[in-house]
């Protein structure tokens, strides 16, 4: 099982608070948790946007059975052709985790095949996020609730195409709901979203939010080689607005 994390890696260099907070980054804090929870089976890499092709390069993609998304800031600086040669991989089969603010990015929203606004609250929400569909693979060993104490609040109404299947809802302590965890498959790809994780909190040192994540990836995982049914086939300009 080869995973590889990427993280956009900005507010980390460019705030104390949030580097002390992360100190191996959101990517590494991920890593880590991932090492523990799936043992020696998976091989796991990071990548940041600061990285040459943002440390998603052809060597990088074609070894990686499943990529762990988080960006915020820098959406609009990310490399189109990087993109697209993410986005085909997913359609390949490659396993795509996309976590928090990641639903703004344009992998995410050229896949979901919409923008992906949702309403938003910067502050010092509590979530319960509320296992909806308990039997899926991605629930096992979550606590029900999972009760994350602080987070910015996302809220529905979110543009985010029908789930093929909806795994988790979370509650805030403003009273709004939101479809926090859903899956889908694109082509022969299968994407989890994920959304509680905002840096200003420290969500993903959680044990709750690190078994999710763990799972989403063990369900992410190809089941066959990851070879594009589309070779030879370009997306047109302007691919990944909604």
């Amino acid at each position: 099982m080869r995973i590889l994390v990427f993280n956009e890696n900005h507010h980390e260099r460019t705030r104390p608070e949030i580097r002390e907070r992360y100190p191996l980054g959101i990517h590494g804090t991920l890593a880590a948790a991932l090492g523990e929870r799936l043992g020696p089976e998976a091989e796991i890499e990071v990548a940041t946007q600061d990285q040459p092709e943002h440390g998603l390069g052809p060597d990088q993609l074609d070894g990686t059975d499943v990529l762990v998304w988080w960006s915020h800031l820098l959406h609009a600086e990310m490399d189109d052709d990087t993109v697209r040669r993410v986005r085909q991989r997913v359609l390949a089969g490659m396993g795509l985790v996309v976590l928090h603010s990641g639903a703004g990015s344009k992998l995410f929203t050229s896949l979901m095949g919409s923008s992906c606004d949702r309403r938003w609250r910067h502050g010092d929400d509590r979530q319960l996020v509320w296992t909806v569909k308990p039997g899926h693979p991605i629930a096992a060993g979550v606590p029900q609730p999972l009760v994350i104490e602080h987070d910015e609040m996302y809220g529905e109404p979110f543009d985010l195409p029908e789930p093929d299947e909806l795994v988790f809802i979370s509650w805030f302590s403003g009273g709004e709901v939101l479809r926090s965890g859903a899956c889908y498959t694109r082509g022969a790809g299968r994407i989890f979203y994920f959304s509680p994780g905002d840096q200003e909190c420290p969500v993903y040192h959680q044990s709750g939010v690190q078994q999710v994540i763990a799972n989403a990836v063990r369900w992410a995982v190809p089941t066959g080689p990851v070879v594009s049914p589309f070779r030879g086939t370009s997306a047109p300009e302007g691919w990944w607005a909604a």
